[in-house]
């Protein structure tokens, strides 16, 4: 990164994950995300995921399938181009669980493909259609430790993990496409109900070779409803 032009930028994050158990190993998840800068206040990123969720048995493994949505503002927060650019990503994903004591570690496993919107020849505007921008491949290492129980259903843990991002494809120019370095802490507030407040350092390879430096405060609510067998 020192032979390279980096951008170094500040952002906030906003997300809210929304579980729904079809039955012990079925399940439903939907995301919202907002993302925008703060010096100067601009929008950077709005998303909508959802995915399906199937335990392995009694593993750990669990295996799911889904598909977002990315509406992509400029990434210069100081840009007088008010064009957003949609993305449409469908994934799969392996996600393992383990538990070392108290530890418990998350290993993810996803692969997406990207497809971008085109543009029109001065990229100034929308076009028709969509184009294949390649694949990316994506392993997050996320571990928790509890460190403050509350009571019985309110705990505090302390989390840290990275996430490695490396992309193919006949568009794509360079094998790395991002690092996120995270750390934080979460909240359970209810047996269905947790908050997590973090920080991520966000180093992002952009296709001229030149790197966004991002620092990012990272605010997520998980919420996880009953079974639907439990509700009827």
């Amino acid at each position: 990164m020192a032979q390279k032009d980096v951008s170094h930028q500040q952002l906030i994050w906003y997300a809210y994950f929304l579980t729904l158990p079809v039955d012990e190993n079925w399940s439903v998840v939907a995301e919202v995300q907002e993302r925008h800068f703060i010096h100067p206040f601009a929008q950077h990123q709005f998303s909508l995921r959802t995915h399906v969720h199937r335990k392995l048995g009694q593993s750990g493994w669990e295996a799911s399938a889904g598909f977002a949505t990315f509406f992509q503002s400029p990434n210069n927060p100081s840009s007088e181009l008010d064009l957003v650019e949609p993305e449409l990503r469908p994934h799969m994903e392996m996600a393992y669980k383990q538990k070392f004591g108290k530890l418990t570690v998350d290993h993810r496993y996803r692969a997406e493909a990207r497809y971008f919107h085109n543009l029109n020849l001065e990229k100034t505007g929308l076009a028709d259609g969509y184009y294949f921008g390649g694949f990316r491949f994506r392993y997050r290492f996320l571990a928790s430790y509890p460190i403050w129980k509350i009571n019985e259903n309110q705990v505090l843990k302390v989390i840290a993990g990275d996430e490695l991002m490396v992309q193919a494809g006949k568009k794509v120019t360079y094998t790395f496409a991002q690092n996120r370095l995270i750390a934080g802490f979460g909240l359970s507030i209810s047996p269905g109900l947790n908050v997590e407040a973090t920080y991520q350092k966000w180093i992002n390879q952009r296709q001229n070779g030149a790197y966004f430096n991002r620092d990012i405060v990272r605010i997520v609510v998980n919420h996880r409803l009953s079974t639907i067998k439990t509700q009827k």
